[in-house]
């Protein structure tokens, strides 16, 4: 059985306990599900922005613990502060270490978050808005592409915005017209083994109307730059800055040497 597989197959035990504990009716009232959300299409293309949807990670099934001791609050701030376009945050508990409070705690900042979890159910599109998200991803190897329309056209009626990750060219169709967003996985998620290379690769094949980003594997200022050369929007970036003690410094000395380089 491959990681991926390992991975749904617990989503889906703990799906069953959410619904029993939170109903839909319950979740629709919150706070935070009767916001609006912040658009992820115009913070990537805004100018004084980097483009790097940077990422709020504990660990991973890869690379294990990656860091124990960072703060959800202090990172995601600094993540805002010095240009991040977008913040992603883990809230899959069991494999990568995060949880809904994280990001019910980044909310507070004014930019776009990208729920990164294993979306499944429909439940948890409206739990991703309940609990501050502005967008969602769905994932096109555990997804069938009737799943991904049904799911995007959901999530598209409430206001969240959709971020379609794709990892091979086999996936292609599943790209459809409720998507906005497509991301290029450079990780397998079956192996997750990694090929920076996967991105430019495929980029060609996607539809123009669609905005790019990609994902995994970008350890470099000239990663980006690469990747923007070759028509991307956005850049998941995680593992880079969580594995350095001062996550925020980091981040703020990537983006410094990025405006250099791009002078």
């Amino acid at each position: 059985m491959n990681i991926l597989q390992n991975i749904i197959d617990y989503k889906k035990l703990e799906l069953k306990q959410s619904k029993t504990q939170i109903g839909f009716a319950e979740l629709e009232k919150s706070e935070l599900f009767l916001k609006p959300t912040i658009s992820l299409r115009k913070s990537l293309l805004d100018k004084t922005k980097t483009g790097i949807i940077a990422e709020f990670k504990r660990k991973s099934p890869s690379k294990g613990i990656i860091n124990n001791e960072a703060d959800v609050n202090e990172v995601t701030a600094a993540y805002t502060e010095f240009g991040a376009s977008c913040l992603s945050v883990l809230t899959d508990e069991y494999f990568f270490g995060g949880c809904n409070n994280d990001l019910k705690v980044a909310r507070k900042n004014s930019i776009p978050i990208l729920r990164k979890d294993f979306i499944i159910d429909e439940y948890q599109i409206i739990e991703s808005k309940a609990i501050g998200a502005d967008v969602i991803l769905l994932i096109a190897a555990c997804l069938t592409k009737n799943e991904i329309k049904k799911f995007a056209a959901f999530a598209k009626n409430i206001g969240v915005q959709v971020l379609l990750e794709i990892h091979d060219e086999s996936e292609f169709d599943h790209i459809c017209d409720e998507i906005e967003f497509v991301g290029i996985n450079n990780r397998n998620l079956k192996t997750f083994e990694l090929d920076i290379d996967r991105s430019l690769r495929m980029a060609e094949k996607i539809p123009n109307n669609k905005l790019k980003i990609a994902e995994s594997g970008i350890k470099t200022v000239q990663d980006v730059l690469m990747f923007k050369k070759n028509g991307f929007d956005g850049f998941l970036i995680g593992e880079k800055f969580m594995q350095e003690k001062q996550t925020g410094i980091a981040f703020k000395d990537f983006v410094r040497e990025l405006k250099i380089m791009q002078q």
